[in-house]
């Protein structure tokens, strides 16, 4: 009976539900940003803490490490946003066992191939540095930081699988919580291990690995208590139906192949930068961070087109799709202005907080203004993901950056040359908006679907 009166429950909240409101936009959104907040804090503090060090190649060390798993994990970033689209349609259409099948499979998914990165971890490792070309000081000290790093995979993975799935139900309070549990212990444990213990890079790395664990068996409990409300049942039969595992591995495998392009295209611009000697790989380390900060905010609008796109696809409603896109659009562009003003006017004032060398506070300042107009040119393709994403549009996504990284690449063999590291931003900003433009141009197959 209880069981049974949770679920009436749940029922009922979708149904209040069902409109698509400011109200609900925020709902979804305001979360995701306070939790996104703490993730770029995260990367503040490593920056702040190595900062503090007197030699650049720490900064530069913690960038090219960062820079490995972020295209390592980013790589598999399919496993959250596969799973919030397939999800998303699930609770649209009010299908509890599919629910849970969503997540059982993610899990899964998550499990195997983390696994499957730590067993591959030296030739891994090799590859990623053989690729590089930064001093045989910043590669010892980065080699250091993923020889620890690595074994988090498995349990990074999950956590993608599991926020995937929160959102995708529109609880976006649970992928708040996780987050918030995640960043806040991974920050507690960077400055024990750095300024405390004096573990220096490797501090970094380990309190990443002891927060991605206990985090993962953190959202496994809310996630236990989740399944309890929504009811349904496990089937076997249903996690292994073929029909949806062939469509969950279709939709992976082409934001998996969308995510290699543009993880390609960031690691080409770290990895140029640090050709170009550690002082600038330093200064661009510390403008990125205002990047990662802007991609975070600008993202809980997007998650938000995410679930709820979703949500009209499963319903099968076309007025709640173009609703879902308008609503989320405002918010996000207003956002990425808003975030363009405090770059103009504070990013001086920032920089010089993150970074006591005088070499890369000099050109962080030279370059500043490339970061500061990078909401009001990321804005669209960032929105643009969301809304592909929850109507599972992957083939779409996939052709679209595929596309965009070939006028990247042109951008920057062009620029780069006359301009230097100018070039190299400018080739990046017209990423973002061929990004937008490509996916404008496959956007009324959405609407046709729901005609």
């Amino acid at each position: 009976m209880r069981a049974r009166a949770k679920r009436f429950a749940y029922l009922a909240a979708m149904s209040a539900a069902a409109d698509i409101t400011h109200a609900r936009v925020l709902k979804i959104a305001l979360p995701i940003i306070l939790s996104s907040l703490s993730t770029p804090l995260l990367g503040l503090v490593d920056t702040a803490v190595i900062g503090r060090l007197p030699d650049p190649a720490f900064l530069g060390a913690i960038a090219v490490g960062a820079m490995i798993f972020s295209f390592i994990y980013w790589a598999f970033g399919f496993l959250r946003m596969g799973t919030t689209g397939l999800t998303a349609q699930a609770h649209g259409a009010d299908n509890s066992d599919e629910l849970r099948a969503c997540l059982a499979r993610a899990l899964l998914i998550g499990v195997g191939v983390g696994g499957l990165l730590t067993l591959l971890q030296i030739p891994i490792g090799w590859l990623a540095f053989r690729l590089l070309d930064a001093s045989a000081q910043v590669e010892g000290l980065a080699t250091d930081y993923f020889a620890i790093r690595i074994w988090s995979a498995p349990f990074t993975l999950m956590n993608y699988a599991l926020l995937g799935w929160f959102i995708g139900r529109e609880r976006a309070d649970l992928a708040l919580w996780l987050q918030l549990f995640l960043n806040a212990l991974n920050i507690g444990l960077d400055i024990v291990f750095v300024l405390g213990f004096g573990w220096g890079v490797a501090g970094v790395a380990a309190g990443t690995l002891i927060a991605e664990t206990a985090a993962c068996l953190f959202g496994l409990a809310m996630g236990t208590r989740e399944l309890v409300k929504i009811g349904g049942h496990w089937s076997r039969a249903r996690l292994l139906d073929p029909a949806e595992l062939a469509r969950t591995f279709a939709v992976n495998r082409d934001i998996m192949l969308r995510s290699l392009c543009l993880l390609f295209a960031f690691a080409w611009f770290t990895a140029k930068g640090a050709e170009a000697g550690d002082t600038v790989l330093a200064a661009n380390t510390v403008l990125m961070q205002f990047v990662t900060l802007t991609a975070f905010l600008l993202d809980g609008f997007a998650f938000a087109a995410e679930a709820l796109v979703g949500a009209a696809f499963g319903a099968r409603r076309a007025e709640r799709f173009a609703a879902a896109v308008k609503l989320t659009t405002l918010w996000s562009v207003g956002t990425a202005f808003a975030m363009t003003l405090v770059l103009a006017l504070g990013g001086a004032w920032f920089i010089d907080l993150l970074t006591t060398d005088d070499g890369t506070r000099s050109l962080a300042h030279t370059y500043l203004p490339w970061a500061a107009i990078t909401p009001i040119a990321a804005v669209w393709c960032f929105q643009l993901d969301g809304i592909f994403i929850g109507a599972t549009r992957s083939a779409e996504m996939r052709n679209a950056m595929a596309a965009s990284l070939i006028v990247y690449l042109g951008a920057w063999a062009l620029l780069a040359g006359p301009f230097g590291n100018h070039g190299l931003w400018a080739a990046l900003t017209i990423f973002y908006l061929i990004r937008a433009v490509s996916l404008i141009a496959f956007y009324p197959r959405l609407t046709r679907a729901l005609a």
